[in-house]
């Protein structure tokens, strides 16, 4: 597939296909997120992305009106404008929600990209500098099918796993859309098709 050649579009409902974007703190991994958005979205697709954070989320400063109504009681808040929304939902003691009931919360994509949650089983890309002092993933954890790194491949790296370069941006975005052509496209109805 060409750099400028999408796959087609999904037609069904849900996030479309997850891909997982791991990686220590500091590799790079937002940094390659906003690249491959902003160049998947110029070929027209529809990017979702999850992103897990370990700190307090704020939306509006504390004594704007959705904070003050939070603080107040209320379960959810939506914020909504002419140009966004968003919901803050306050777990107050309530267990953090898993990916799944995460994602079945996003509307319609061609791919949702989930910045964190190394710990879930689902097909993910590492991103891995070396120079960072922290282990590699890919060598404990066979959901990750590709490796984007600022580093030669080991030779010890499993068969089939791809390397490909962290300041080739066009060939990580050439990989992910050969990924995506090669997932089922769920239609309406939940039916599949390969």
């Amino acid at each position: 597939m060409s750099r400028t050649e999408a796959p087609p579009a999904a037609q069904g409902q849900g996030p479309g296909p997850v891909l997982g974007v791991v990686g220590w703190s500091g590799s790079g991994k937002t940094t390659l997120l906003e690249g491959l958005v902003a160049r998947l979205a110029q070929q027209g697709l529809r990017v979702n992305i999850v992103k897990h954070s370990h700190h307090d989320i704020e939306l509006e400063p504390p004594r704007k009106d959705s904070a003050r109504l939070r603080l107040a009681g209320a379960a959810e808040v939506m914020i909504a404008s002419p140009y966004r929304f968003a919901i803050m939902r306050e777990l107050r003691a309530e267990p953090e929600p898993g990916l799944d009931a995460l994602l079945a919360r996003l509307s319609p994509a061609d791919l949702t990209l989930v910045e964190g949650y190394k710990w879930e089983s689902l097909p993910k890309l590492e991103v891995h500098r070396p120079s960072l002092g922290k282990p590699a993933l890919f060598q404990d954890d066979v959901t990750i099918l590709a490796v984007v790194s600022d580093a030669a491949r080991p030779v010890d790296a499993r068969a089939g796993l791809a390397w490909l370069d962290l300041n080739d941006l066009g060939r990580v975005v050439d990989w992910v859309c050969g990924w995506l052509k090669m997932q089922p496209q769920v239609l309406v109805g939940g039916a599949v098709k390969d």
